[in-house]
C-alpha cells in the first residue's frame, strides 16, 4: 500500500512540476512583454484551490494533466490595455515558445548535473548532455520518417508505468529529465493546438502583415485538437493494452513457477515416503 501511495505521488510530481515550470515559462515572459495574464492554472477539472493576485487569478485543479495561462486578448481580439494581440509579433513568439524552450532547458540542465554527480568529469557530461538531446531530437525525426510507430509512443498512462519502475533517486531524476525535454520538442512541433503551431500562425500573419481571420485560425485549432485527441486516445488505449498484457504475463510466469515448485515438493515427499516403506 505504501510502495503504490509513493508511485501516485511521484507520477503527480513529475506531471505537475513540469506542467508548472512549462506554463511558469509563458506566464514570466508575458508578464515581461507587459501582456496582462487572467488565470494561470495548473491541472484541469475542479478547482481545488484559488487565490486572487492584483491581476491574475491562481487556481489548483484536481487532474494534474496540463495547464494554461490565460491572456488578455489571447483567444480573441481585445482592444483593452496588455493585450496579447497589440503587443508585437516577436514578442507573441517568445511568449508561445517559453514554455516549450523551458521544458528543454530545465532537462538538459538536470540530465547534465545528474552525470557530473555520477561520472565526476564535466566535459564527459558536456558531450554526454548533447548525446542526450540530440537522441530525443532523432526520436521525434524516426516518428515524423515512420521509423516509429504509434505503438511505441506513450501517454499519461505510460509514463506512469516507467516511473513507477523507478528504484533509486538518480533513476527517477534521468525519467524527469528525459519526459521534460520530450514535452519541450514535443510542444514546439508545428501542428496546432500546440505552441509550435500557434508560433506557425505568427509568423504566418507577419509574413502577410496581417493577422489571419479569427474563423480561419479557429477552425485550424479545432482541426489539430480534434487530431490531437484522438491521438491521446489512441496512445492510452495501446499503454493500457500494453501494461494489461505484461502483468498477464508476469501473472502466468508467477503462477506456472509456483506450480512448479509445489509440484517438486510434492513429488519430494512422495519420493522420501516411498523410499521410508522399502526401507522397511
Amino acid at each position: 500500500m505504501i510502495s503504490v501511495i509513493i508511485t501516485i505521488l511521484k507520477i503527480i510530481f513529475i506531471l505537475g512540476f513540469l506542467v508548472f515550470i512549462h506554463e511558469g515559462g509563458h506566464f514570466l515572459v508575458a508578464k515581461l512583454c507587459k501582456v496582462k495574464v487572467n488565470e494561470f492554472a495548473i491541472g484541469f477539472g475542479p478547482t481545488i484551490w484559488r487565490k486572487q493576485g492584483k491581476e491574475t487569478k491562481y487556481a489548483l485543479r484536481l487532474i494534474p494533466l496540463g495547464g494554461f495561462v490565460n491572456m488578455e486578448g489571447e483567444e480573441e481580439h481585445s482592444e483593452n490595455e496588455g493585450s496579447f494581440s497589440k503587443v508585437s509579433i516577436p514578442k507573441r513568439i517568445a511568449i508561445v515558445a517559453a514554455g516549450g524552450l523551458v521544458n528543454i532547458v530545465f532537462a538538459l540542465i538536470v540530465y547534465f548535473i545528474l552525470i557530473i554527480c555520477i561520472k565526476n568529469d564535466v566535459s564527459y557530461a558536456f558531450s554526454a548532455t548533447g548525446r542526450f538531446a540530440f537522441s530525443i531530437i532523432d526520436s521525434l525525426k524516426m516518428l515524423f520518417t515512420g521509423n516509429v510507430s504509434i505503438d511505441q509512443m506513450v501517454g499519461p498512462v505510460g509514463i506512469g508505468e516507467i516511473v513507477a519502475k523507478t528504484t533509486g533517486f538518480a533513476e527517477f531524476v534521468y525519467i524527469l529529465a528525459v519526459v521534460s525535454i520530450s514535452l519541450g520538442f514535443t510542444n514546439l512541433l508545428p501542428f496546432p493546438p500546440l505552441d509550435g503551431g500557434k508560433i506557425v500562425i505568427l509568423l504566418i500573419e507577419a509574413i502577410r502583415r496581417k493577422p489571419m481571420s479569427e474563423k480561419l485560425e479557429i477552425s485550424i485549432q479545432m482541426a489539430g485538437f480534434a487530431l490531437l485527441i484522438g491521438l491521446s486516445i489512441l496512445v492510452t488505449y495501446n499503454d493500457v493494452l500494453r501494461i494489461f498484457w505484461n502483468y498477464l504475463v508476469i501473472y502466468y510466469i508467477t503462477t506456472k513457477d509456483k506450480n512448479k515448485k509445489q509440484f517438486k515438493t510434492i513429488r519430494g515427499k512422495n519420493g522420501r515416503t516411498k523410499n521410508s516403506k522399502t526401507s522397511i
